[in-house]
């Protein structure tokens, strides 16, 4: 017993004296996300002492980890370290020793429907790559720009942040390990800092009344495409004593557009490959429940013509591999954005079961299709991507999580072509459609199963403002957001795209610099100086 209780007391001490010895930067990015390692290069190329802190192996989030078919649908708005990123690729993707089993010509016309051509000889860009790849470059970058990084660590989410008064001092890892520093980034996909910082922020969505909008809150689709009322939601057909299929929601709130706590559908985006070489079978997951694909099969019975790519996308990517979307999870991504460490995993369990098992459905049940199942016996997990995850991609797609409410909201007005009010104070630009994924299967008023939540709709390039990256002034003075950042659920459906993310890293490395430098507030940085030090990064702030 007494052992025990030294233990512990050892243990306590540790903690306290690491949380009283820190290790001390000049800038802190949390977050292993491409936005956060952009944010990292840029600090370090400013000569400030940077620390990046992953919770995992790796670094690069979704650019690394299968979302290799990048969301950039106006390559000509994407400047400065996030240019320069996808030229890396551009000039790997040149030597000819990069094409294992296909050339590039070859390559580039089976890609071109699917990914805005993929590349740009003017400006030398690529945007379409091997995830492998463009972490290894990414290394690269760090390494020259003098960051160091943290791997396998992860903030103590109770206790683990210190501030005095409105400005965060330090945070302490869960190893005990802590770092103090003189402005703070948080560049998680869930927006863990923030919320530790006690800055507002919100899950879910608003009301359309809440910023005078037309697609937020709750929205059942009634468009082509999105009509499930022929298909019976009950368990056994017919038998409405059988209970709902998995995640169904029969409880509908009042009106279209009603808020709520619901976010858009997560997945992983599966790299998979058609070369035998490379190819690993998928297996029947353990965890495999064949009723969370029981809409889809009822769907395959009243279409059967029904083609591979139209129930997921296969996206072309070098070496014959694939960015695999649309394996959605709709209904089982609304805890994740507030849940502790172990309920995300679970989480991210439940995905990964919920992808593995809709391919292996796709390619065994003999539900399915003859033509889809043959089709889809082609591909497999890639051996060379993935090595320490089981070839499988280690981060779930987060498509929103938190959203800070900060010194500026971006709303639908700033972004829709529509009567534009377009956002002062530009960091950076948005071009991507208002695209949000289906958030939910409902019953509506009459009983009939439908989608819900979706938007497509699209825009021209908008300006995104610095102050959606700050908090507001009399929460926390020395942390910028340039992921969860301060924005609508509507507006955020087109800000959320990585090349995004990235860039507005940048800014915000750019903003902590001159914050540490003024010995002002992040809120205090002239924007005018901010504008010029950009603009001389090659960054695009300015719409033409």
């Amino acid at each position: 017993m007494k052992q025990i209780i030294y233990i512990i007391l050892l243990l306590t001490s540790f903690n306290t004296y690491a949380f009283n010895n820190p290790n001390t930067y000049d800038i802190c990015v949390y977050g292993e996300s491409a936005s956060g390692v952009i944010t990292a290069i840029q600090s370090g190329r400013l000569g400030k002492k940077v620390v990046l802190v992953s919770k995992n192996n790796h670094v690069g989030g979704l650019v690394t980890s299968g979302l290799t078919a990048t969301d950039m649908n106006r390559n000509e708005v994407v400047g400065g370290l996030t240019r320069e990123f996808y030229q890396r690729l551009y000039n790997y993707y040149l030597k000819p020793e990069a094409w294992v089993n296909q050339n590039r010509d070859e390559f580039f016309i089976k890609s071109l429907k699917r990914t805005y051509k993929g590349k740009n000889e003017e400006r030398k860009m690529q945007w379409v790559y091997e995830s492998k790849i463009a972490e290894r470059i990414m290394l690269e970058m760090l390494k020259e720009s003098n960051v160091e990084v943290w791997h396998n660590e992860r903030l103590k989410l109770k206790g683990g942040l210190k501030k005095k008064g409105k400005q965060i001092v330090g945070i302490q890892m869960e190893s005990g390990k802590s770092i103090e520093a003189k402005v703070f980034v948080d560049a998680t996909y869930e927006g863990d800092l923030m919320a530790n910082a006690r800055v507002s922020y919100t899950v879910g969505r608003e009301s359309n009344d809440t910023y005078g909008e037309t697609l937020n809150g709750y929205r059942i689709n009634y468009e082509k495409g999105a009509d499930l009322t022929k298909i019976d939601p009950y368990v056994i057909e017919g038998d409405k004593n059988s209970g709902l299929l998995p995640y169904i929601d029969k409880r509908i709130p009042s009106k279209q557009g009603a808020k709520d706590k619901k976010v858009q559908a997560y997945c992983y985006r599966l790299t998979l490959t058609d070369d035998p070489a490379n190819r690993i079978k998928i297996q029947k997951p353990a965890n495999y429940n064949p009723l969370w694909y029981e809409v889809l099969a009822r769907q395959l019975k009243l279409n059967p013509d029904l083609e591979l790519q139209k129930i997921i996308t296969l996206t072309p990517m070098p070496n014959r591999k694939t960015d695999t979307n649309h394996l959605d999870f709709f209904g089982a991504s609304y805890d994740y954005a507030e849940g502790s460490y172990e309920k995300r995993k679970e989480l991210e369990q439940l995905h990964k079961d919920y992808a593995l098992g809709m391919l292996w459905f796709l390619e065994n049940d003999p539900r399915v299709p003859e033509h889809v199942r043959n089709e889809m016996s082609n591909w497999g997990l890639p051996k060379d991507e993935f090595a320490d995850t089981g070839n499988f991609p280690y981060q779930i797609y987060v498509r929103e999580a938190r959203r800070m409410q900060g010194t500026y909201v971006m709303v639908e007005k700033n972004i829709s072509k529509e009567n534009r009010q377009n956002a002062e104070h530009a960091v950076g630009l948005g071009s991507y459609a208002l695209d949000c994924h289906y958030v939910s299967k409902v019953l509506d008023g009459e009983g009939k199963l439908r989608f819900e939540g979706t938007i497509f709709k699209a825009v021209v390039p908008y300006p995104i403002s610095y102050y959606a990256i700050t908090p507001k002034k009399n929460e926390c003075t020395n942390l910028l957001v340039p992921i969860c950042l301060s924005s609508s659920h509507v507006a955020y459906s087109s800000i959320r795209m990585e090349p995004v993310y990235m860039v507005l890293g940048q800014s915000a490395a750019v903003a902590a610099a001159m914050a540490i430098d003024g010995n002002v507030a992040v809120q205090d940085v002239s924007y005018t100086d901010l504008a010029k030090k950009l603009e001389g990064l090659n960054q695009i702030i300015k719409t033409n």
